[in-house]
């Protein structure tokens, strides 16, 4: 099986090869990195970038990738909305993270690092609450430093700052690490709620998808 991965960082590659090895070893990986895209989604918005994530979800079908998973939270939808253009299924890492979170209760917080991906994660858990019949309070919350940390190296620092905004969260039943580049500080909260990140479920719902494609 050859999975194709759309990235908007090269700090999630090691991240989702190391998945693969634990998880889904025999998996073919094959990267595609473009820092601009979420540069400019954030600049313009997310629909500024559909040219350019159209082109690269064609390539990697091109390569013979089954499906594509793509690894961005702001660019999520704008990825998945043209699976029928190229040819076959694009995910965005986050839906089954967000399903989950549904499943977890009524009141579920976003958590973000990066300002542009609040709304369209938000969008996603109301999105998978309607499909569930599921009544959902969204609650938002961003953490102002972590980013620069991220981007400087400070890996250790971005997610320390992660989860001591999380831990001080009161009222919810489920916590969403709207980016996957926030999924290490979930092993750091001390909170008793859910604290949910997307590159493993993610990861592992792009499994289905590539099996299901080469099957058919």
């Amino acid at each position: 099986m050859t999975l194709a991965l759309l990235h908007t960082s090269p700090a999630h590659i090691p991240v989702f090869d190391a998945l693969r090895d634990t998880d889904h070893p025999g998996l073919v990986l094959r990267h595609f990195v473009d820092e601009g895209l979420l540069e400019r989604a954030r600049a313009e918005g997310p629909d500024a970038v559909t040219e350019d994530v159209r082109a690269h979800l064609a390539a990697a079908a091109a390569e013979g990738a089954g499906s594509v998973l793509c690894t961005c939270s702001t660019i999520g939808a704008v990825a998945e909305a043209q699976s029928a253009a190229v040819g076959v299924p694009v995910l965005r890492v986050d839906r089954p993270m967000a399903a989950a979170a549904v499943a977890a209760g009524r009141n579920v917080a976003v958590v973000a690092t990066v300002a542009s991906t609040l709304a369209p994660t938000v969008a996603l858990v109301e999105e998978e609450a309607a499909r569930a019949g599921r009544p959902v309070e969204v609650t938002t919350l961003f953490v102002e430093g972590a980013w620069d940390r991220f981007q400087a190296g400070d890996l250790d620092g971005s997610a320390d700052l992660v989860a001591t905004a999380v831990d001080a969260l009161d009222g919810v039943d489920a916590v969403v690490l709207a980016q996957a580049s926030m999924a290490p500080a979930a092993e750091r909260t001390t909170t008793h709620v859910p604290v949910l990140s997307s590159p493993r479920p993610g990861l592992r719902a792009a499994v289905r998808n590539t099996a299901y494609a080469e099957s058919s």
